[in-house]
């Protein structure tokens, strides 16, 4: 699915723009900033005040460009557009979903083009209280001109892990990020340079982070990538609960700015920091519940080569999830269809008794009573079919995807030993 840039855009001359940090004639260096900005309307609180605030952020002329995850609101994305317009006058908000997939780009330089990849695992639609389905997550990008380099800007925001012990999203999140790593391999061709920023919900440690990194062959700016200094839970974080404090004061880091140069482009990473202050100002509560990241790139032209990551185990241990997953899909699919068999019996017997009945107060409480047994028996015969059905297409179709590149690394690298 392709959209546009608005036309109402202004073209500013990047020549023009006095911010621009040239070292030399073939150097030009570049602040990213990305935040999970906590924006949903009527939950999240003091929403209001801490969207004004990063607006203000935007607004600084720090940054070049802006990947913000979590502006659920279309009004917020505008009220920040219009604050940071002087300063970042392009911009794009990726819709897509019930509610939009809260992720927007703002930048210092003009965007040419714009994508959105819809996933096909995103979530669960009677998870209403996770929510992840309805925002129709997926991943963006932005191609940006930067003088005369083309670079491909990706954001995204992976499915959330609601429990690390019990984690029922594995293999969407797993899937997800192998689909990011491959739509970001196959849209780079002729990009002088790649970067992908957002609320990964992934540890460096955890099987996503090195399907993403191996995949896309994606450096990560910070300068230990095995750093346990978070961006989420964090102690100093106002909205982090007194025992997550207690138990693990450094958090945990799930959102991450990743690179990648090219044959004639070389990117390094010259500043790696988290730059908003602990508070807003006079206030006493932080600009969101993550932390922001920023990393300024150095980019070269220059021919170099580049290390290739191995991500063969890795791939391996995502086919086993999906595996799992389908067993755990057909389990449900079982379940859901005697439980739907069961549900027969009350239904009838509360008819049968209904066309028995001559008082208008039983015949009040059976007709609710079917009412009832209705709505569930439908609810149980959704997700044992169409619901059903859409969850293992997309765990098949994701585990065949894996197949494959495994089967192109084999050719490229030799038979791997099992």
């Amino acid at each position: 699915m392709y959209t546009y840039v608005d036309a109402c855009i202004p073209r500013t001359c990047q020549d023009d723009i006095p911010e621009i940090k040239v070292t030399m004639a073939n150097e030009i260096s570049v602040n990213i900033l990305t935040l999970n900005c906590w924006g949903i309307p009527y939950v999240s609180k003091d929403r209001s005040t801490r969207m004004s605030a990063i607006a203000d952020k935007c607004a600084s002329r720090e940054y070049d460009i802006i990947c913000l995850q979590e502006v659920w609101s279309v009004d917020d994305f505008n009220m920040i557009k219009a604050r940071a317009q002087e300063v970042l006058p392009y911009s794009h908000y990726f819709y897509s979903g019930v509610f939009g997939s809260g992720i927007c780009i703002l930048s210092r330089y003009p965007i040419h083009d714009v994508m959105f990849h819809k996933w096909p695992l995103n979530g669960y639609v009677h998870k209403i209280h996770h929510g992840d389905w309805f925002g129709g997550k997926g991943v963006g990008l932005c191609k940006i001109k930067i003088r005369n380099m083309n670079i491909n800007v990706y954001i995204t925001h992976l499915h959330a892990e609601y429990n690390r012990d019990n984690d029922e999203y594995m293999a969407h999140r797993v899937l997800q990020a192998f689909d990011t790593a491959q739509f970001v391999r196959m849209t780079s061709g002729g990009a002088d340079a790649v970067i992908l920023a957002g609320d990964l919900n992934t540890e460096s440690q955890d099987l996503a982070y090195k399907i993403i990194r191996g995949v896309a062959d994606l450096a990560d700016t910070c300068p230990n990538s095995s750093s346990h200094i978070g961006t989420n839970e964090c102690a100093n974080n106002s909205y982090t609960s007194s025992k997550l404090a207690r138990t693990k004061p450094d958090g945990k880091r799930i959102d991450h700015i990743m690179y990648l140069g090219s044959g004639t482009i070389k990117v390094e990473v010259t500043n790696f920091q988290h730059p908003l202050p602990n508070r807003v100002p006079y206030k006493n509560f932080s600009y969101s519940d993550h932390e922001a990241v920023m990393a300024t790139l150095k980019f070269t032209n220059e021919n170099h080569g580049k290390d290739t990551l191995d991500v063969t185990d890795s791939l391996k241990e995502a086919i086993v999830i999906c595996e799992n997953a389908l067993k755990s899909v057909q389990r449900q699919r079982f379940w859901y269809a005697v439980s739907a068999g069961i549900l027969v019996i009350p239904l009838i017997w509360s008819i049968w008794l209904n066309c028995l009945n001559t008082s208008l107060a039983v015949d009040i409480g059976l007709n609710i009573a079917c009412i009832l047994l209705t709505a569930i028996l439908c609810y149980t015969l959704f997700m044992s079919s169409i619901w059903n059905s859409v969850e293992k297409n997309a765990l098949k179709a994701g585990r065949l995807g894996i197949e494959i590149y495994m089967t192109q690394l084999g050719n490229i690298n030799g038979p791997h030993q099992n």
